[in-house]
């Protein structure tokens, strides 16, 4: 960071790792086809159930919302797994991905789960929900989501401007 023409660091300690000793690091394992679905199922499994896990960790205050990134972020993550390799960064995007299912399956009206939330009620209602209640809960799902945007993108910057 600089300030008033000063380069100065922050307090603390972590490993510099260069990005060719991290390649020596990473073995590649081949599967046979059928093991490697099933281990592709389960580890989208694992990967799903942990996304889950700390949203829910999220809402009940036990991790901090200053772990949710936004696109900066997960710009530059892309950029380091990249520099380890294919393998990294396809996992990397995998890991991408898979999060983002999982947040476009939650309840919130204007994501797929949202329809599957209205859909849920009309099997239990017998009739589809009102014009009124869909385009309220509409709105309520677009407030939050550009709500959760806009603190992904803040704590992006935060991270950029910290150093």
């Amino acid at each position: 960071m600089q300030q008033n023409g000063e380069r100065f660091g922050r307090i603390g300690a972590a490993p510099q790792v260069d990005a060719g000793a991290m390649k020596d690091l990473v073995a590649t394992v081949r599967y046979a086809p059928w093991p490697a679905l099933v281990l592709a199922f389960e580890r989208t499994w694992e990967t799903s159930a942990f996304s889950l896990k700390m949203l829910g960790k999220m809402v009940i205050g036990e991790v901090s919302w200053k772990n949710l990134s936004g696109p900066v972020t997960i710009a530059d993550y892309a950029g380091q797994s990249a520099q380890l390799g294919l393998g990294a960064y396809v996992a990397f995007l995998a890991l991408i991905s898979i999060s983002l299912g999982v947040l476009n399956l939650l309840p919130i009206p204007l994501l797929d789960g949202g329809h599957l939330l209205y859909y849920l009620v009309e099997i239990f209602k017998g009739s589809p929900v009102s014009e009124r209640a869909m385009e309220l809960g509409q709105r309520l799902g677009l407030t939050l989501l550009l709500f959760l945007m806009a603190f992904a993108f803040y704590n992006d910057l935060n991270r950029l401007l910290a150093g």
